[in-house]
Order: structure tokens, then C-alpha cells, then sequence
């Protein structure tokens, strides 16, 4: 009965497929600075901080430039690295990690059947592209250190919070 994600929710993969890009849709910004991402950055690690969360936070241009990065207590190198992957697949396809990872799964793939080496990509939450309005993706938000369903939600619940998007549909998480 249709492209199903394994993990007992049950929800169709096309319509979890059609939240993240509405999400992806909703949270665009007018402009994106260095100050901006100073912003966002501390929005981040509030939520962070608020619900003890052990998570690494980086925010990138698209040149690699990192513009903000913070590891909470409990964050270690292994998160950088999942940061260094998750930022490759955003820089690569222009679309949020989660997106990417839907996206094999509707055509049966895998990163390695598409040519990627799995140690420099990752098929899971955690990226968000940071997208200017008429523009494009100008950038990237990570987390690292949950699962990665609770990374996505992190990303989009802080951008939400800073562009002032309240009707961002959400994402299951289990």
C-alpha cells in the first residue's frame, strides 16, 4: 500500500515527503547576514540550554564559511563530523538532509547506489538549507547529537521561532 518508512507511524512516504518541503517552502528568509546567523545561532543554543540538549549547532555559508558553531555539554568530535556530512548534502543538493534521505527512499536508492560515499554524505536529518527569497541557498543549519528525526525538529522549530513562521507543519517524531 505505497512507499511506507519503516518505523511504525505509518504515515505514507509522500505525504512525509510533502511536510518537509512545505517546511523547506515556509522557512525561507528575507536576507541572511553574519549577524543573522549570530541570531539564529543563539536561538539555537537557548533551545539548547532550555531542554538540555547535548547537540553540536553550526551555521555555513555555502562557500564553508562557518558563520556560528557550538557544541552544548555532552556534544563531541563525532557530532563534527556528522555536521561535515549533513553540511555535503545540503551543499550538494540544495535541499534539507531529511528531504534528501525521503527522497532515496521514494526511488529506492541509497547514497551509495547514487555514487556518494556514505563517510562524506548522510541520508538523514540534521541540514536545513537557508534559503533567501529570490536569491537561493545562501547556506546551511545543522544539529547534531540526537536521533536525527529530533535534529530535524530542532532546525525547524529555531528557524521557525526566528523568521516568524507559526504554521510550519511538523514532522512525526517518534
Amino acid at each position: 500500500m505505497g512507499n511506507q518508512i519503516p518505523n511504525g507511524v505509518g504515515m505514507e512516504l509522500d505525504e512525509r515527503m510533502a511536510i518537509v518541503s512545505a517546511q523547506e517552502e515556509l522557512l525561507r528568509f528575507e536576507t541572511f547576514t553574519h549577524e543573522d546567523a549570530w541570531e539564529l545561532g543563539k536561538i539555537f543554543v537557548a533551545e539548547a540550554m532550555d531542554k538540555d540538549l547535548k547537540i553540536a549547532i553550526s551555521i555555513k555559508l555555502m562557500s564553508g564559511l562557518t558563520l556560528f558553531q557550538y557544541s552544548a555539554e555532552g556534544a563531541n568530535l563525532s557530532n563534527e563530523t556528522w555536521i561535515d556530512r549533513k553540511f555535503r548534502t545540503v551543499l550538494n543538493f540544495e535541499m534539507s538532509t531529511l528531504r534528501y534521505s525521503l527522497w532515496l527512499k521514494q526511488r529506492g536508492t541509497t547514497l551509495v547506489e547514487r555514487g556518494l560515499d556514505p563517510t562524506k554524505f548522510v541520508a538523514c536529518g540534521g541540514g536545513f538549507p537557508i534559503y533567501v527569497e529570490g536569491v537561493g541557498t545562501v547556506g546551511v543549519a545543522i544539529v547534531s547529537g540526537l536521533t536525527d528525526l529530533r535534529d530535524h525538529e530542532v532546525l525547524v522549530n529555531c528557524i521557525s521561532r526566528y523568521i516568524g513562521e507559526d504554521n510550519v507543519p511538523h514532522y512525526p517524531v517518534m
